[in-house]
């Protein structure tokens, strides 16, 4: 885009000088007419050179029309571009909205992160890009993430920066105080001793001479400690890289230099453990003078993707070596000489024709990276945005308000915290408790408490045969065959519901478990930031568990007592006894060995038996399985919730201890305040996302 700004300007030059030299010219002959009419001796010259000048004005007529038709279409590209530029620059700012928010806090957010081993020539890149001196020295110079962030100006505007960290923000009057500038910002986030710190330090560039593109500056990757930097500096460093360069959001930018291994770069191993596909890689070779004669062509492949495979690919650039800096060569006259460089060399022409070389298709490629990445990963944000902003108004509701001032506003604060921690016990007793996240509700617990109480039952039920025939071998006395026993019976009926009794209490323990634990849970949700209050009703949960749970346990082993009593109504028992004849009657149960005992024309006693003691436990089981859950229900759950909600309003009465029970905790005071500030940048990111999905 700038080359043709300056060829556009050359062609406007140019024309202005034809036109200037062709009213000279007949300002000239005028003058000479004047002077020498009366000479014959001009006529040939006049007419030789009146010749050549309808050959010249013919020349520059068809050389006006051309640069009008140049004009027009130069203006028809820069409309595009211009419409191109609207469609950018909206998506990047977007992205460096959300990233001044501070929305990095909570999610990622796409970006390009630049890494590269230390002499790489990382920072002679991002100074090609961003038209400003960067800091350079021996060790580690990029001590801070560094957001880059460039913005394109019209031509004719002037040059304007600021530097944003911690809390300050510096504006920069001219691209010299850049490198100063970022040599202060490190020493206030990172100290002056050289060592390396996660904190981000934001750099904005606006200037007719830049891209519009925002990149993340990384610390070169470093081996060894220098002077006063920790010893384990390398180890740092990398964590540091791969916290950022890990994240699915962001493209990795590797700069690797000609004249080494690619494959034995730090850089690009890093990079290729956290993004093992190459999806999001982009690789930059640097320092292509370097490269030794002959070896050439292996830097073709490299860039033809056929040694290390990148998705996005592989870009080769030319930027000031140390010896230019020296010399002081601008960086404007090194973009020219980059693609003079490429134009004039026979090996790397060609990939500068494919677009794949020199700072200003870098450019471009980085560009056109950034917001197609942008566009691609917009829906996902705006969907983890809006549900990091519900999860956090729900946490916030946990920590309430701060404690008022007056010892009225005090009473009426610790009433309305009561009052919705009593309601949030109620929805519970009810079942319709508000859960959070992938939480189960307390009553589909109990519920599965009371199946498993069920399923005893029923494993108990096929255990009566074997019973009745322990006690036909074990037991019987001097009776004949056919008599039957009533006390065998009772006997037998009364062993079965004895067992019964402990799985029955386990059923009540472990369902009060799981109701104290989830009034301990409401406790922690409704009183997290008052450490007193929530002590207070942790000791009322206890007391009443206690109390609740020796309730429950006498009414089910009264339960249990009754019924060793044995007793059914006669037309309930014997709707039950011809239930199960009926069930009995196609398969007679007794093996052969019993058979041969009984009467072939009357029924067996032990068949007989079965039946009846079948018939009654069935009837007694219908009834525990019903009556233990509701003594369970209605002891544990109900009476246990409602004692808690009494106790807990009986605190209001003690108003000496008011203070006491609202002393806040100053952590949780910390953590409240955190999470308005989350509420507030998430919400002011959704109204961000909203205004951009509208323009």
């Amino acid at each position: 885009m700038r080359q043709r700004k300056k060829s556009h300007d050359a062609l406007k030059d140019l024309s202005h000088l034809l036109r200037t030299s062709q009213q000279n010219f007949w300002v000239s002959v005028h003058k000479l007419n004047l002077q020498t009419a009366k000479q014959r001796s001009n006529k040939l010259f006049f007419t030789k050179f009146s010749d050549f000048w309808d050959q010249f004005s013919s020349a520059y007529t068809c050389f006006s029309t051309s640069v009008d038709e140049w004009k027009k279409m130069a203006a028809a590209e820069n409309t595009l571009n211009d419409k191109y530029e609207e469609k950018i620059r909206p998506c990047i700012d977007l992205v460096d909205s959300l990233r001044a928010l501070g929305i990095e806090k909570d999610l990622s957010l796409p970006a390009i992160a630049v890494i590269g081993d230390q002499s790489s020539g990382k920072s002679s890149v991002l100074e090609a890009l961003s038209g400003v001196a960067l800091p350079r020295g021996q060790g580690i110079v990029t001590r801070c993430p560094l957001e880059l962030k460039l913005k394109r100006l019209p031509e004719g505007q002037a040059w304007q920066g600021k530097i944003c960290y911690r809390n300050l923000a510096l504006e920069l009057q001219n691209a010299s105080e850049v490198d100063r500038a970022i040599r202060e910002a490190q020493d206030v986030v990172a100290g002056s001793r050289g060592a390396i710190s996660g904190e981000l330090i934001s750099l904005e560039i606006r200037s007719p001479d830049v891209p519009d593109l925002t990149l993340i500056d990384l610390p070169g990757i470093a081996r060894v400690a220098v002077g006063d930097q920790p010893k384990d500096i390398g180890d740092q460093i990398k964590m540091l890289l791969k916290r950022v360069i890990g994240c699915k959001e962001t493209i990795n930018l590797v700069v690797v230099p000609c004249n080494v291994d690619i494959a034995t770069t730090e850089a690009l191993k890093m990079a290729q453990e956290v993004d093992p596909s190459g999806e999001r890689t982009l690789g930059i070779l640097t320092k292509p003078d370097l490269v030794d004669k002959g070896t050439e062509e292996s830097i073709i492949k490299i860039l033809q993707n056929r040694v290390i495979p990148l998705k996005k690919g592989y870009m080769i650039v030319k930027c000031r070596g140390q010896q230019d800096i020296h010399n002081k060569l601008t960086l404007a006259a090194a973009i020219q000489q980059e693609k003079i460089f490429f134009e004039s060399h026979k090996h790397f022409r060609v990939v500068l024709e494919q677009g794949k070389a020199t700072i200003p298709h870098l450019a471009e490629k980085l560009t056109n990276e950034l917001v197609m990445h942008i566009i691609k990963t917009l829906p996902a944000l705006e969907s983890q945005i809006r549900e990091t902003l519900h999860k956090t108004l729900q946490m916030l509701q946990r920590y309430s308000r701060g404690t008022p001032r007056t010892e009225s506003e005090k009473l009426f604060f610790l009433t309305d915290l009561i009052k919705l921690f009593n309601q949030d016990i109620s929805r519970t007793m009810r079942g319709e408790e508000q859960l959070l996240g992938d939480e189960i509700r307390l009553f589909t617990k109990i519920r599965k408490e009371f199946r498993t109480w069920g399923v005893v039952l029923l494993e108990s039920k096929k255990t009566v045969p074997s019973k009745v025939w322990k006690y036909e071998d074990q037991y019987r006395g001097r009776e004949f065959p056919g008599f039957s026993n009533y006390r065998t019976f009772e006997d037998i009926v009364k062993d079965q519901i004895t067992e019964l009794e402990a799985p029955a209490m386990e059923v009540l323990n472990n369902v009060m478990e799981l109701v104290e634990d989830k009034f301990m849970k409401l406790v922690t949700r409704n009183f997290t930031n008052f450490h007193n209050l929530s002590r207070a009703a942790k000791m009322i949960i206890e007391d009443n568990r206690e109390k609740q749970a020796a309730e429950a346990e006498r009414h089910i082993r009264t339960q249990f007592k009754m019924e060793k009593i044995v007793y059914c109504q006669d037309d309930l028992y014997i709707c039950d006894l011809n239930t199960i004849k009926e069930e009995n009657a196609p398969n007679n149960t007794m093996g052969k060995d019993r058979a041969i005992f009984a009467p072939k024309e009357e029924p067996s006693v032990v068949t007989e038996m079965l039946s009846h003691t079948k018939a009654y436990f069935s009837g007694a089981s219908k009834r525990l399985s019903n009556q233990i859950p509701l003594i369970i229900l209605s002891s544990v759950l109900h009476d246990f919730g409602e004692n808690v909600q009494t106790s807990m309003l009986q605190l209001l009465q003690n108003k000496e201890k008011l203070n006491f029970l609202l002393e806040e905790d100053t952590e949780a005071a910390k953590h409240r305040n955190y999470l308005s500030q989350r509420v507030d940048r998430l919400t002011k990111a959704c109204q961000y996302l909203r205004d951009f999905s509208l323009s």
